[in-house]
């Protein structure tokens, strides 16, 4: 209470003031017509028989109260009246005071009853359609209420302002603000749906809107919004779509806008497309009308903040012990590595495992077009490319980063997907001395990942004859990584492929491990075996360089 409704009570004790009004209240509400009535009411009925009561006995105690501080009052006593209050054994309470609790009933070898100030309190008997049914119907009027409340509330608040406070101030200052709305408007609201409206509307104000509530779910990993009206999660590795809209077209694009000026980028009619990232790392891809024919597209990648290490992809059946052994040692032994797989299939997620492996000693360049890696050693430089400027100039690709990064004298160069004329110069650095480079790529095998290598070549406009294309390749990496998805969503590494050599103008390679499916288990699970192929590989010879080609080969 503010020190202004500490003086309206005549014992200058702003609680105890309180409570005494409480207990008067209560009595009255549990002496009125409608007391038979309250054991079956509902709570938001029950706070306006509380309200009514409230504002009576103030107008007759000569008292005044600001709604906030009436608010409070109401919350307290239907808190007291429709919830069973925690049991008290000889309440202390100042002389005329209500206890807002009862006293612990006399011992009978009975179970206590469940009370509501003497009553019986009502025990949920509502089916989940029922439930579900509420839950609409709440959602839907704090939707109405917040349009009604919007253009009124942004009318009394001084945006610059706002923006300069907290989140937790901000709402508090707003749900002020809307118990008055409310009241003027003739809005009813319980004050679990009073809060979701400040939520929402603090969300629009700070936040991205409606997805603020998918953001904070650590189970999504992916967010996809195709309209106002259409937005899907992945969870578990199933696409579902949610109950969660945008207003309109108009609503979608400020959110879009909101993102991408964070981070120093546009998007608009002139630079519909936008690949950028949040502030915590997580990536998005924007595209807009009139590319977008039904509206605003955004998809956001989330990433769990609980860090993914080899080890627990083990435990998750992503991969075997004995491949986890053999990556290990793979990074350990500064191999060339190559991850392919297709979109959303966890590339990010191996490469990121695959690092922690890297010695803290080492010098890292990570390049991206939009950061996400999640690199945790102390010595790492993070490259980002950067579109062109109204005017068409200033950009940067990632192959002049690239070609940027071995003038800063890297250990190894991470770069975070080869999809153009850039894998000529990642593959040069790779066999220019910066062993233990890593890249993903899309493709859907491991030959195709080589294949796709070699047609970057053509990309990026060099007319070398294709058996040295093949022999830069081959010399240049030592193993590929390939990541599926399976069709219930599981990932796993179906193989790891060992880049052998050249025989002719032919790439050779030997498979260490593959994964069989075998069947479907009831619980919808794929069941299969990571088999290793008991050859032995070609980078042993390294391994024992390293004092590991021991653990190698009996993982092999």
């Amino acid at each position: 209470m503010t020190e202004g409704a500490v003086a309206k009570f005549p014992d200058g004790d702003a609680r105890i003031g309180l409570l005494q009004m409480a207990g008067r209240v209560v009595e009255k509400v549990r002496n009125s017509n409608e007391s038979p009535q309250l054991k079956g009411m509902s709570r938001s009925a029950l706070a306006r028989l509380v309200k009514d009561t409230v504002e009576s006995k103030i107008a007759a105690a000569g008292n005044s109260l600001n709604l906030l501080q009436q608010r409070d009052l109401v919350t307290e006593i239907v808190n007291a009246l429709y919830e069973a209050p925690p049991v008290q054994t000889a309440p202390a309470t100042a002389p005329g005071v209500v206890s807002p609790g009862p006293v612990a009933p006399p011992e009978t070898g009975e179970p206590a009853p469940e009370t509501m100030y003497g009553q019986q309190k009502p025990k949920p008997d509502r089916t989940d359609a029922e439930v579900s049914a509420s839950r609409v119907k709440s959602k839907a009027s704090v939707e109405e209420a917040a349009l009604r409340v919007r253009p009124i509330l942004m009318e009394r608040i001084d945006p610059a302002a706002a923006a300069q406070l907290t989140r937790k101030e901000l709402a508090r200052q707003i749900a002020e603000v809307v118990v008055e709305l409310l009241q003027e408007e003739s809005i009813q609201l319980n004050q679990i749906e009073q809060r979701d409206l400040v939520t929402n509307l603090v969300n629009d104000m700070l936040g991205l809107g409606p997805l603020e509530a998918l953001l904070a779910d650590e189970k999504i990993t992916d967010i996809l919004v195709n309209g106002p009206k259409h937005v899907f999660i992945e969870k578990g590795g199933k696409l579902t779509l949610t109950d969660i809209a945008f207003r309109d077209n108009s609503h979608v694009m400020s959110i879009a806008s909101r993102i991408v000026t964070r981070i120093g980028r546009r998007v608009d009619e002139t630079s519909p497309m936008v690949d950028a990232r949040l502030e915590d790392g997580r990536r998005v891809n924007i595209i807009i009308p009139p590319l977008a024919i039904d509206g605003a597209s955004i998809s956001i990648r989330k990433f769990a903040k609980k860090k993914i290490t080899l080890d627990i992809m083990a435990q998750q059946k992503n991969i075997s012990d004995a491949m986890a052994t053999v990556f290990k040692i793979a990074a350990r032994c500064r191999l060339n590595i190559l991850i392919s797989g297709g979109t959303g299939f966890g590339k990010t997620t191996l490469l990121n495992a695959f690092s922690r492996m890297i010695d803290e000693g080492e010098r890292i360049v990570t390049i991206e077009d939009a950061a996400e890696l999640q690199l945790q050693q102390p010595h790492v430089v993070r490259l980002e490319t950067r579109p062109a400027n109204l005017e068409g100039d200033g950009e940067v690709s990632i192959r002049d980063l690239v070609k940027n990064s071995l003038r800063m004298r890297p250990d190894r160069i991470i770069l975070g997907e080869c999809r153009g004329s850039e894998a000529v110069d990642m593959l040069q650095a790779m066999n220019t001395g910066h062993e233990g480079s890593m890249s993903t790529i899309h493709a859907n095998r491991p030959r195709e990942s080589l294949t796709r290598l070699e047609n970057m070549f053509g990309m990026a406009g060099m007319n070398m004859p294709i058996g040295a294309v093949r022999t830069q390749i081959a010399s240049a990496l030592d193993m590929t990584v390939q990541v599926s998805r399976m069709r219930n969503g599981i990932r796993r590494i179906t193989h790891v492929t060992e880049v052998v050599g050249i025989v002719g103008e032919t790439i050779t390679t030997q498979d260490l491990f593959t994964f069989d499916f075998e069947e479907e288990g009831r619980d919808g699970i794929l069941i299969g075996t990571f088999r290793p192929s008991g050859l032995r590989p070609q980078f042993a010879e390294k391994a024992a360089y390293f004092g590991l080609d021991k653990p190698l080969l009996e993982a092999i």
